[in-house]
Parts: structure tokens; C-alpha cells; sequence
């Protein structure tokens, strides 16, 4: 163990002593819910019970209200009921369902007798146990108590509201979010049916997703995933096919309609999604999971291809940072130095010299965290750890540390993000820069690295700019004049094969290797001669024709694949031209115009990421969960490709466990309601239960491995996965094909 290991800011919890004495002395109350999940148990979590009793993956895991049960859903098209006293399997289900549960829980004031599933053939069944005479049996073959067939694509995620025995939600891929009362029908016609008239669309957003949040809503949202406040549980969260969480106000949604009808989006309440991703316009970004805190006043969102993010979704609050489409544009290129007015600068000057009256606090550990970030920053070496170090401060101690103190740590890590590029690490970079500035307008430090983060993304003018403020600031015979001449020469010569390139032409597709897009195939008459997109820019943005595509998780990664052989399984998505008039088919064959008009559009106010959750690895399933752990939800989990689940302090995001949970993927996991007990499910057909041991090593459980090599590895795939291009021939397949409306052939 090193320096930066040994060294560690307290919890904010304190320990568990202090928790006790405070009881035995003012007789605290919340005692049960502060130890529950405390981060000495949290650090000692291990495995405890393996679960054996499904054939297939286990896609879904859910307690029910007290605690004393579980139940979990397969691939094997089974429910199973476990029993939490004795970790043994009481009921096992067979649904009827003939594709793989995606979702299943207990439906509340039931006394736990009332399930309901959802699966991939597009139906959501409800089951009544007590329609059982005498004693249940442990294998259950029963007639559901109801059947919803309206969906028409997979039923992805279903939701319940605490106290409420007699309504469920399901949340599905055909852009749907379906409000089922068991009161009203036990079951309805299958999708596309001539009698279908089915009035339980809550949401209707098969128009509803956007590619960037200036844009309009035209594309289908395939719904992912779905949550509802337990404090407010008038207020549901949607995650879907795009990369913005939408929070509606149920009590303010128009009637229930029909699936017939093809209606307008009704604006949300809130929208969140992390500014750096407001503007991607990748169509492979999407959420895989929702989900409201306890206490419903943040919320989790987690990320196909991406991170984990918090929000904050508290409706008193004055904090959380409110953007629109152009501040993402302003913020991410604020002007340097010597390019502020005067006046505008004198004001930043003025305010910086008076927040700078803050106390020190715990000056000796900041002095010994700034040195383990110093010397990775030198060293360009464990660079993790130097990013932590700093995070420590500037999370944990952050509003009671001295302004100029701040500022140093905020451009270390800055400098730390550059140099470790892990995904999008170049965008938390600016913003360490950016809050360095409203505190040293005339930092030197945050010119520079503002310089280097702009040059990696390729905006070379403004990098030229910076540069030029950083020599400006500098004194003559600094040292950092040869970093600052290294920046202007690598934007010179990027800039000199810029041009070489624009004078050139884009450079053609080869035929027997890799494509940049895949309207390289579709749209050029001949593929040996030139394309009749000549002069096209070759950007990610291609609205023409789009290629979405996903790896699953499958043997030895580590095993190179033979030249020319695809493996896997993989998900396409091909869209219609932008500029095309967007229609699309109703659902009982009729064509409705789903135009928007342009002229009553609002611009979009989208609420900001408050913390970055980083280490997992989420591409290979889109039905990972990314949960707060216990009634307090002071800790974040997360599943991963690789076959581990990592859990990190809400308030700073430092990592504090690793476990391995599964040979392949873990997908999902769920906290015990009121002990310290976790489960979790992925690609094996075993559930696994996780209870704090005292012989449990403090931050990895499982196989011993190097932390930070597994944690690089899952970076260097969510970073690779998205690049891999498709050998030629295997496109080639295609071009015979008319792709005049949307085509999609759906990951297995």
C-alpha cells in the first residue's frame, strides 16, 4: 500500500463508535438508518450466498417492501421468489412469457402476492398467488392474473408506486410508457390488432428523442428505463434512446390515449444530462438506467458507452446549474485573458481577491495530497491516483479550503485529466479550468492546460489563443515557455495537415480495410471510383446514414480475433435522411405526420451533472444499473462488462470497493431495505448476495488483481468500442438493400 492509499479524508459518516455514543447521549433516532449502510461496512463488503435456481442469464433482481423476499427474472422465462432469512428458493414461476424478462417486481399491499414481469415479446403479465388453494408449491405453472399486450417492441422496465396495489407502469423499446390498472381490464388485444383501443399511454414519445438539446424532437425514443419518486411519486423518470433523463409531473400529463394515436411530447419538468454530452449527436449514446435517490432529491443516471452521473433533482434547490443549448457553446470556449474587456475583467479581479478570506483548513493533508498529485503530474505516471488525491480536496473539504489553495488543486487535476484521456476526461478538464479562472482570472496554469484541452479537440484557433495568453502572463525566463512553444507547434503542424487535407479532397474510404462512414457504402455508385459524397466533411455527425453498433461481452476478449471474423453480437440502427419529411407508420398501418413546428419551439433548459462516477465499463448490455446503496444512498454501485461491480462515495466519487460478481457482465443490483446487504445478477444464471466480513480486504473482493490495471483496461474499451470499424466486406452485404425507412436489427 502506498502514500496515496494510506492517505485518505475521513468519510463524512464518521465511524460507527462516534454513531454510537451520539445515541447513548442524545438518543438518535435515524441510528439504524446512518449504520446501514456505513463505509466501514461498505469496505468490507464480500460474497456471502451464491443463488442457484435459474437455467439463463438473470436480467433482473427486486426486494420486496420488508425485505424478507426477493425475486428475479431470466432469460429462462422465469420468476423465482427467494427467501432472505434462509437465502433458499421458495416459488419458481413459469411466466408463459416466450422471450426473456427484462423486469419484475412485487407489486405493493399485496402481503407480497401479486407479482408482475416484463419480457422481451412485448407483453407484461401479472401473477396472483393467492389464488393458490393450500400450500404453494416451489414449482408454480399458474394462468396470469392478467396479460397487457399492447407494447410492440420489448418491455424494458416496469414501475410501481409505494402504496398503490392496483396500477403498474411499463416502460418500452416502442417509445411508449403504458399506465396498466388491474381494475379497469385484465388484459388487452396484442399490438397491431384490428380491436386494439387500449387507453394507457401515459407517455407518448415515439417523436420524442432529440440528437443534441438544441434539437427539435423527431426520432423514435426507445425506452430503456423508468423510476418513480418514492418521496413524490407524482414525479417518473424516463431514460431512453437518446443522452437526456426526462422527469415529468404525472399530474400534469394530459388524459391516458390510445396507441392509435400518435400525439405531440408534452414538455417535462426537468430534463438532465451532463453539459459535455448535451451537443454529441453520436446515436450510440443512449441510458441504460434511472433512478431517483432515496430521499427523491437527486438522481443516478448511467450510460451506454459513457460514465455514471449524479443530479440534482431537488425542487428547492439553487444550486444545481441550469444550461441551455448556447451556454454549452460559451462555456466550452470562454475567453482568454487577454481577450476580456477591461471592465468585465476589473469585476473578476474584484471578486476573486474578496472569497479569498476562507480559513485553511487541514492544511497539512492538503500539503501531502498536492505532492502525490505533483509528482503523478511530473512523472506522468499513476495518474488515477493523482486525480483522487486532488478530488479528495476539492469534494470533501472544498467550500472550507482557502480560494487559492482551490485553484492549485483545480488546475493539477486539470493537467492530471489531460494527461490520463480516459473518456471525456477532456471536458471535466475545462471545467477544472474554467472554475480556476472565476477564481485567478489571470492564471497562468488554467491558460495552459484551457490551451492543451482545446487542442486535443481539435479547435486549433482557440488553442492558438490561449497559448498566446499563457506567454503574456508568463514571466520571461519561465520554464513553462518550452510547454507553452510545444502547444503553438503542435497546432501549427495540425493546422498545416488541416489544410493538406482540405486541399487534398477527404480521404477515401480502403476498399479491403476500415470505413469512416457507412455511407461510404450505401450512397456511392462506385466503389472503386470516387464518391458521389465528394467533398462531403468527414465528421461524426453524419445525418445521412448512421451506424449504431454494440459488442456483447462473449469468451476471451483478451484472444485476438482471425482476420475477418466478426464476433459477437452486434445492433444496427440505419435512419432516413434529415432533410426527408419525418413521417412514420402508425401502429395499425396507418401513416400520421409527426411534424413539430418550428416557430412555437422553445429552447430546452437541461440541468448539469453535479458528480462523475468513473472505473466501470457499460457497453456490451443495455439494461446495466447504476444504484445508491441503502435508505441514505450515501454510496453509488455500478455493474460492468468485465465481470465486477464498483462502489464510490456519492459526494466526492472516489472509488471505495471493487468486487468480482460474475463471469461475464453484472448487470444488475439492489440494496437491501434495511440491511447491509446487496444483490446482484448479470450473464450468469446465479444470484449472488453480499454481506459486510470482517476478513474482507478493504477495497477489492474477490480475485486479487491490480486495481488500477482493471480500471485502465475497462477505460481503454469504453474508449475502443465506439471506434471499431466494420471490414468493408461485411458492409458490402448491404449495398444491394433500400434503407428508404428505418431498419433495425436488435442485439440478442
Amino acid at each position: 500500500m502506498d502514500e496515496a492509499e494510506k492517505l485518505r479524508w475521513p468519510f463524512s459518516d464518521g465511524s460507527v463508535t462516534d454513531l454510537l455514543d451520539a445515541r447513548s447521549l442524545h438518543g438518535s433516532p435515524a441510528i439504524k438508518k446512518r449504520v446501514q449502510f456505513h463505509s466501514s461496512l461498505v469496505q468490507k463488503l464480500a460474497l456471502e450466498k451464491e443463488m442457484e435456481g435459474h437455467t439463463g442469464c438473470v436480467n433482473a433482481v427486486a426486494w420486496n417492501s420488508n425485505g424478507s423476499l426477493l425475486i428475479s427474472g431470466s432469460d429462462d422465462t422465469r420468476i423465482n421468489i427467494w427467501s432472505y432469512n434462509n437465502r433458499e428458493l421458495l416459488h419458481n414461476i413459469d411466466t408463459g412469457h416466450s422471450a426473456n424478462i427484462f423486469c419484475t417486481k412485487f407489486v405493493p399491499e399485496t402481503c407480497d402476492d401479486v407479482v408482475v414481469s416484463g419480457a422481451g415479446d412485448a407483453e407484461v403479465r401479472v401473477f396472483n398467488m393467492s389464488r393458490l388453494s393450500g400450500r404453494r408449491p416451489r414449482e408454480i405453472s399458474m394462468e396470469p392474473a392478467a396479460v397487457y399486450q399492447c407494447h410492440s417492441r420489448r418491455v424494458k422496465k416496469l414501475a410501481v408506486e409505494i402504496g398503490n396495489p392496483n396500477v403498474v407502469w411499463s416502460a418500452s423499446e416502442d417509445g411508449t410508457l403504458r399506465q396498466h390498472d388491474f381494475r379497469e381490464c385484465s388484459s388487452c388485444p396484442r399490438a397491431g390488432s384490428a380491436n386494439q383501443e387500449c387507453r394507457n399511454v401515459l407517455l407518448d414519445l415515439r417523436c420524442g428523442a432529440k440528437k443534441s438539446l438544441a434539437d427539435l424532437p423527431k426520432h423514435p425514443l426507445a425506452l430503456k428505463s423508468c423510476d418513480i419518486s418514492s418521496v413524490r411519486p407524482h414525479e417518473i423518470l424516463i431514460g431512453g434512446s437518446d443522452a437526456f433523463a426526462r422527469l415529468y409531473d404525472r399530474r400534469m400529463l394530459p388524459p391516458l390515449s390510445s396507441c392509435q394515436t400518435k400525439t405531440k411530447p408534452p414538455p417535462c419538468v426537468k430534463m438532465f444530462c451532463p453539459s459535455h454530452l448535451a451537443d454529441n449527436k453520436k446515436t450510440y449514446l443512449h441510458l441504460t438506467h434511472v433512478s431517483f435517490s432515496p430521499n427523491g432529491k437527486e438522481v443516478l443516471l448511467s450510460y451506454s458507452g459513457e460514465h455514471v452521473y449524479l443530479f440534482d433533482a431537488d425542487p428547492d434547490s439553487t444550486s444545481s446549474v441550469r444550461y441551455t443549448a448556447d451556454y454549452v457553446r460559451e462555456q466550452s470556449f470562454l475567453p482568454p485573458f487577454h481577450k476580456v474587456p477591461a471592465k468585465e475583467h476589473a469585476q473578476q479581479r474584484k471578486i476573486s481577491v474578496n472569497t479569498t478570506s476562507k480559513k485553511m483548513f487541514g492544511v497539512d493533508m492538503c500539503r501531502k495530497f498536492m505532492q502525490i498529485a505533483t509528482r503523478a503530474l511530473e512523472m506522468g505516471k499513476n495518474l488515477m491516483r493523482g486525480v483522487d488525491a486532488c478530488s479528495e480536496v476539492l469534494e470533501s473539504v472544498g467550500p472550507d479550503i482557502d480560494d487559492h489553495v482551490m485553484h492549485d488543486f483545480l488546475c493539477a487535476r486539470a493537467g492530471l485529466y489531460l494527461k490520463r484521456k480516459w473518456k471525456n476526461d477532456v471536458y471535466m478538464a475545462i471545467r477544472d479550468c474554467n472554475r480556476a479562472r472565476n477564481i485567478d482570472p489571470t492564471s497562468y496554469q488554467a491558460h495552459l492546460y484551457m490551451s492543451e484541452a482545446l487542442l486535443q479537440l481539435g479547435r486549433l484557433r482557440e488553442a492558438f489563443e490561449y497559448a498566446e495568453a499563457v506567454n503574456s502572463l508568463l514571466p520571461p525566463h519561465s520554464e513553462l515557455r518550452k510547454q507553452v512553444d510545444d502547444i503553438i507547434q503542435r497546432v501549427a503542424s495540425a493546422e498545416l495537415e488541416k489544410n493538406r487535407t482540405d486541399q487534398n479532397g477527404n480521404a477515401k474510404a480502403d476498399t479491403h480495410g476500415k470505413l469512416r462512414s457507412l455511407s461510404d457504402v450505401l450512397f456511392r455508385s462506385d466503389v472503386s471510383g470516387s464518391s458521389s459524397q465528394e467533398g462531403r466533411e468527414d465528421s461524426d455527425y453524419d445525418d445521412e446514414m448512421e451506424l449504431d453498433y454494440e459488442t456483447s461481452v462473449s469468451g476471451d476478449e483478451s484472444r485476438d480475433n482471425d482476420q475477418g471474423v466478426l464476433r459477437g453480437s452486434l445492433s444496427f440502427r440505419f435512419h432516413q435522411r434529415e432533410d426527408q419529411t419525418n413521417e412514420h407508420a402508425g401502429e395499425n398501418g396507418s401513416t400520421e405526420s409527426a411534424h413539430i413546428d418550428d416557430s412555437a419551439f422553445q429552447p430546452d433548459v437541461a440541468i448539469d451533472m453535479k458528480q462523475r462516477y468513473v472505473a466501470h465499463c457499460n457497453v456490451g448490455t443495455d439494461i446495466k444499473q447504476a444504484s445508491f446503496l441503502g435508505d441514505q444512498g450515501e454510496f453509488i454501485a455500478s455493474g460492468s462488462d468485465d465481470g465486477r461491480w464498483f462502489i464510490w462515495e456519492k459526494k466526492t466519487g472516489r472509488l471505495i470497493k471493487m468486487l468480482a460478481g460474475d463471469g461475464a457482465v453484472v448487470n444488475c443490483i439492489q440494496s437491501h431495505p434495511f440491511d447491509c446487504t446487496v444483490a446482484t445478477s448479470g450473464i450468469d444464471n446465479t444470484i449472488k448476495l453480499w454481506t459486510p466480513d470482517a476478513n474482507a480486504t478493504s477495497m477489492v473482493a474477490g480475485p486479487e488483481v491490480d486495481v488500477y490495471c482493471a480500471i485502465e483496461n475497462n477505460q481503454r474499451k469504453l474508449c475502443r468500442n465506439r471506434q471499431i470499424l466494420l471490414p468493408f466486406e461485411f458492409l458490402e452485404r448491404f449495398r444491394m438493400h433500400e434503407f428508404a425507412e428505418r431498419f433495425e436489427c436488435a442485439q440478442s
